[in-house]
């Protein structure tokens, strides 16, 4: 008695669906992905001394909770006209007046910009940032 021997067609990995499907997959991530680029200013940034340097005029210290202590009084209301007027008088007699800001690193970004404006707002020019020495 003789058997049939099957006939075996040799095995292939077909390769043509596989492709249809990473080439749909190429176009859906092409579509949702967003094309931006990223702009960058070419700037100097300032150097910062190491040594200390003796300040003449008014110091302004943020805390990160948002005070602010203005020549080491504490400002009790810490909105924008107080600030202004307490700044005023703080410059009073000088003639050209100058603050120096001295903000906690993790004070809020607005707390600085709210002294900024203040110090514009009372006439005051001559704006300073105490930075820290790094290592």
């Amino acid at each position: 008695m003789r058997f049939r021997t099957p006939d075996h067609t040799p095995l292939e990995i077909n390769l043509i669906p596989l492709i249809d499907v990473l080439l749909v997959m190429l176009i859906f991530l092409a579509a949702t992905t967003t094309f931006t680029r990223q702009h960058t200013l070419k700037i100097t940034l300032p150097q910062a001394t190491v040594e200390a340097q003796a300040f003449q005029g008014i110091e302004l210290s943020i805390h990160e909770s948002g005070r602010y202590v203005l020549n080491g009084t504490l400002l009790n209301n810490p909105d924008l006209a107080s600030l202004t007027q307490a700044l005023r008088q703080a410059g009073q007699g000088q003639q050209e007046p100058a603050v120096l800001i001295r903000a906690a690193a993790s004070a809020p970004h607005q707390l600085v910009i709210t002294a900024m404006q203040a110090a514009r707002q009372a006439a005051i020019v001559k704006v300073y940032f105490a930075t820290q020495a790094g290592d």
